[in-house]
């Protein structure tokens, strides 16, 4: 009823049998573990759309887009929905709140509103006629059964669920998808499908060139892939440590993680490894084990690599910037500025995202730098320079019975070098980096302006 309606960006999806039953599903809860760029998220967008425009009894009829933060709903929802919708039926969009108000077919209107659920709270107060959960496996696990369930159960107003996203171990999602899939109620269902059912072969193999094995079963074949024993468990000395080339004009990459026992940052440049392939090397390491401060670390950097000629970029623990460790005025991202400009000046730059990845995707990403599935090694570590990162690499272990959770409390001196320097390998080498698109802030302001 509602195709003929759609814009543009509503390209025709190829039949895939699974997505079919999927779109036509008449359960009231699904889920869908479906692998990276496998239609979901398409398909899922098209369904609350089209439900939507056909509205329901009550007016307003009220939908909503759902994803671990706020950025990331944002992101991956809000300017699709608007070059989705037809603009005929768009009565306004107002991006502080989030929220799409459209004409429906019950000659009411609609209100599609777009969350984060790190604040699960937040879609609470209001009754909701149905909603799609994206990435639901990072979200808290509390936030379905606290929030968002009982936001759906307002007596004769129950609404619909969709949650939607890439495994992430075996934690409450695969029990969710466990549950669905053993419903004998009709009201849960669970639907997969593996992402070379939709993605061209070529692609695959660029895959497996970029991914180790477990992160391709986990990210591309939607598998809830079981987890133990050393996180890093592609890192081997042989193949991972070798004298490594400095080079004064190349970019130098500064990682952090904000501790006061140990202080760390991870040095590093994108260059010519000794195997022949071109990839990360770690040529340098701050780890200071007692009573450090961020600008302690700092002055360690200037004091090792001040000499340095190119560019020096930034990455590390996004919630520096909203907390200090050092005891001083102001929070650690503006610490390290502080201390850094007066000696790199404009070449300092900073890429720090406004939420850390998942531990598990951070992880994921490590992982596929050091040993791909095509057994492609990206990432070496100078064993003279840096340590205390290979003893992480070999050290840091997987809470046991856990779905990928690193293991912080074993031994506490552990994790936060690895997870310096993880922070940026995930920034620059995300396992989703071919296989998730985000729309950039101009097209979403270019997609509210021609609403």
């Amino acid at each position: 009823m509602t195709e003929y309606l759609w814009n543009k960006r509503a390209y025709l999806l190829d039949y895939h049998p699974v997505q079919d039953q999927l779109m036509n599903t008449p359960a009231r809860f699904v889920t869908v573990p479906a692998g990276r760029r496998s239609g979901k998220t398409e398909c899922a967008k098209r369904y609350l759309g089209g439900k939507a425009m056909e509205g329901t009894d009550f007016n307003p009829s009220r939908f909503f887009f759902g994803a671990p933060t706020r950025q990331q709903a944002k992101d991956i929802f809000w300017a699709d929905m608007l070059a989705y919708l037809p603009k005929q039926l768009i009565i306004d969009a107002n991006i502080s709140e989030l929220r799409i108000r459209i004409k429906n077919f019950q000659r009411g209107e609609s209100h599609i509103y777009v969350h984060g659920l790190d604040k699960p709270e937040r879609i609470e107060g209001s009754p909701w006629d149905g909603c799609v959960i994206d990435e639901i496996a990072n979200c808290h696990a509390r936030a379905w059964p606290l929030h968002i369930r009982p936001s759906l159960s307002t007596p004769g107003r129950f609404g619909w669920a969709w949650l939607i996203g890439v495994p992430e171990g075996r934690n409450h999602y695969y029990d969710m998808h466990q549950a669905a899939l053993r419903d004998t109620t009709g009201e849960w269902a669970g639907y997969w499908w593996p992402s070379e059912d939709i993605l061209p072969e070529s692609e695959i193999e660029a895959a497996k060139r970029d991914l180790d094995e477990q992160s391709y079963e986990q990210e591309y074949r939607g598998s809830f892939v079981t987890f133990a024993g050393q996180c890093y468990y592609n890192y081997r000395a042989e193949r991972h440590e070798a004298e490594l080339d400095y080079d004064a004009e190349r970019p130098l990459i500064l990682a952090f993680d904000f501790n006061v026992e140990p202080g760390v940052a991870c040095v590093g440049q994108e260059m010519a490894l000794p195997n022949g392939e071109f990839g990360t090397g770690w040529l340098g390491e701050v780890y200071i084990p007692r009573n450090s401060n961020t600008p302690a670390v700092c002055r360690k950097i200037v004091q090792d690599w001040g000499e340095h000629k190119g560019d020096v970029r930034c990455y590390g623990d996004a919630t520096g910037g909203a907390r200090r460790t050092s005891g001083e005025f102001g929070n650690d991202w503006q610490l390290v500025e502080r201390e850094l400009r007066s000696t790199f000046g404009t070449r300092l730059t900073f890429h720090v995202k406004s939420y850390n990845p998942s531990e598990r995707s951070r992880v994921n990403a490590v992982n596929s730098r050091l040993f791909t599935a095509d057994e492609t090694v990206h990432m070496m570590v100078d064993p003279a320079k840096c340590p205390h990162l290979i003893r992480d690499f070999e050290g840091v272990l997987l809470l046991e019975g856990g779905s990928g959770e690193i293991d912080k409390r074993s031994n506490k001196e552990l994790t936060h070098i690895s997870d310096a320097a993880g922070y940026y390998v995930a920034e620059c080498f995300p396992v989703s980096r071919r296989i998730t698109g985000h729309i950039p802030s101009a097209d979403i302001e270019a997609a509210i302006h021609a609403a």
